[in-house]
């Protein structure tokens, strides 16, 4: 993709004219949603609480003047996604996949029910999904991909080690299908987002912001604007430093031990 994919006419050439996002109800989702409609293209929207998602569909067709068509559905049951996916007739040129699944707490102490959504939403729903779509693509010989992944996948992070673990996941799938699909005209992005003001963000931390924090239109435009252009993004200029302190300078153990910090009063 050249320089001038990031003007609003050669962005929907690239990638329009529908996006899907996964996870789209709320916080960087619906970032996302917004962001894809100011730049004109229509929207396959999936989450599961239709109330929130109807509002956002209904606010993003007045604002923008786009189409939305929106699906209350578990992004666990992957067999459902396949079907929405199998049966939309629209050309979907982008795949957003920010839905994830994160219980909060020591392995020990979390259901074996909850690792298994944790494996089904932020690992085999994103993989079939991106199977499914980047094979039209390869068709078209255009498109895009962005997963969305976490600072946390980059070492072992205690109290969300499972979460983790899956984000690391979509950070590396990404990252080898940015190489294996570039040469089809097809973007992939893997975005390793730290903090970020969502809701479930706030519910789940002390509501004093952590260091780099953003805002998600922050996290959703740096995102958008590496597409095309690289791997993987961290959004962020505290978060790149931090990634590249604990992943370059520190040792691992080290890294390990101040994301506990991080992590241990989550609840």
């Amino acid at each position: 993709m050249n320089k001038t994919s990031n003007t609003s006419g050669a962005f929907f050439n690239q990638y329009g004219p529908w996006a899907l996002v996964a996870g789209a109800s709320e916080g960087i989702g619906a970032a996302f949603a917004q962001a894809l409609a100011k730049r004109g293209l229509n929207l396959v929207l999936l989450a599961r609480r239709a109330e929130k998602l109807y509002d956002l569909a209904q606010q993003i067709e007045s604002t923008y003047g786009v189409q939305t068509e929106g699906y209350s559905i578990d992004l666990a049951e992957v067999e459902s996604v396949r079907s929405v996916i199998a049966d939309f007739k629209e050309e979907i040129g982008l795949l957003v996949y920010n839905a994830a699944y994160s219980p909060i707490g020591y392995f020990k102490d979390v259901a074996e029910e909850d690792l298994q959504q944790v494996i089904d939403v932020n690992i085999r729903t994103p993989l079939s999904m991106t199977k499914l779509l980047s094979q039209k693509m390869i068709q078209r010989k255009k498109g895009g991909i962005i997963l969305m992944s976490s600072l946390s996948g980059l070492q072992g992070s205690p109290k969300i080690a499972t979460y983790s673990a899956t984000k690391s996941f979509n950070t590396i799938l990404a990252e080898g299908l940015w190489h294996e699909l570039k040469n089809e005209n097809i973007d992939v992005l893997a975005c390793n987002a730290g903090a970020v003001r969502t809701p479930g963000y706030l519910s789940s931390a002390d509501h004093k912001d952590a260091p780099g924090t953003l805002d998600p239109d922050q996290v959703v435009e740096e995102t958008l604007s590496s597409l095309g252009y690289k791997p993987s993004v961290t959004p962020g200029v505290t978060n790149k430093i931090a990634k590249f302190v604990m992943g370059r300078l520190l040792p691992r153990k080290k890294a390990i031990s101040i994301m506990h910090n991080n992590t241990k009063d989550l609840i």
